[in-house]
């Protein structure tokens, strides 16, 4: 079975389609979607809403089970100082607080621990400081690092889980057009995604679920952290 986060549209909905084309049971989470499948599922969830993330409810899960925590929002685009509010919690209950609640309902319904597979997307932005996007670039630091102590922790315990914080790289989607569109004299490099789409100097949503599929299918080799930009589509 295969649990996804954020299937609307975008990576989300390309890797659902991905795993429905091979025949996998998948149910996805969000505030809509017009997927349809006999192999497909759906419950609606603002992922935003803490209250709405820790009613969803999930049956015992027998087999393995894979959840990709995809969902995730960039937030204002703006220095933070000039940000009125400044909407960090809104950014990171999508963004970190959203993919572990579920991680934890998910898995607590497991009864096969080492069959259990957890994605999350993450960013570049986790790694490099980019300006005006303090709390897209804080929030996915701290799935990082959510996901490595999960693993380690995990491990301790004896259970030979796989985890995965993916950077997908710069995608054609919903959240470029929004980085697109803002004012340069809020965000300083905004030329830098427009020249890209421009230029066409991205991944489709399609692609990269390509490559999300490549690295589930390759032996684990306990890295955690990794890039799409390193894996060549099969």
């Amino acid at each position: 079975m295969v649990i996804i986060t954020g299937v609307s549209r975008g990576l989300g909905k390309a890797i659902a389609e991905k795993f429905l084309a091979k025949g996998d049971y998948v149910h996805g989470i969000g505030r809509s979607t017009d997927l349809e499948h006999p192999c497909f599922t759906f419950s609606k969830c603002d992922l935003s809403n803490l209250d709405e993330i820790r009613e969803l409810k999930f049956d015992v899960l027998s087999g393995p089970v894979t959840l990709i925590n995809n969902a995730g929002i960039i937030g204002e685009i703006k220095q933070m100082s000039k940000q009125q509010p400044l909407n960090i919690d809104e950014v990171f209950t999508v963004n970190v607080s959203a993919p572990a609640i579920i991680t934890n309902h998910v898995y607590q319904q497991c009864l096969d621990k080492g069959k259990f597979t957890l994605v999350n997307i993450s960013s570049g932005a986790a790694r490099r400081a980019i300006p005006s996007w303090a709390s897209y670039c804080a929030s996915k630091a701290a799935l990082n690092m959510l996901s490595e102590t999960f693993f380690l922790e995990e491990r301790e315990l004896g259970n030979d889980i796989k985890v995965f914080a993916v950077s997908p790289g710069v995608m054609d989607t919903g959240m470029q057009e929004q980085i697109r569109a803002t004012r340069v004299e809020d965000f300083s490099t905004v030329e830098v995604f427009r020249h890209r789409k421009e230029t066409d100097d991205m991944l489709s949503p399609s692609e990269a679920a390509d490559r999300v599929m490549v690295l589930l299918d390759r032996d684990y080799n306990e890295q955690v952290l990794v890039s799409l930009a390193d894996i060549a589509a099969e």
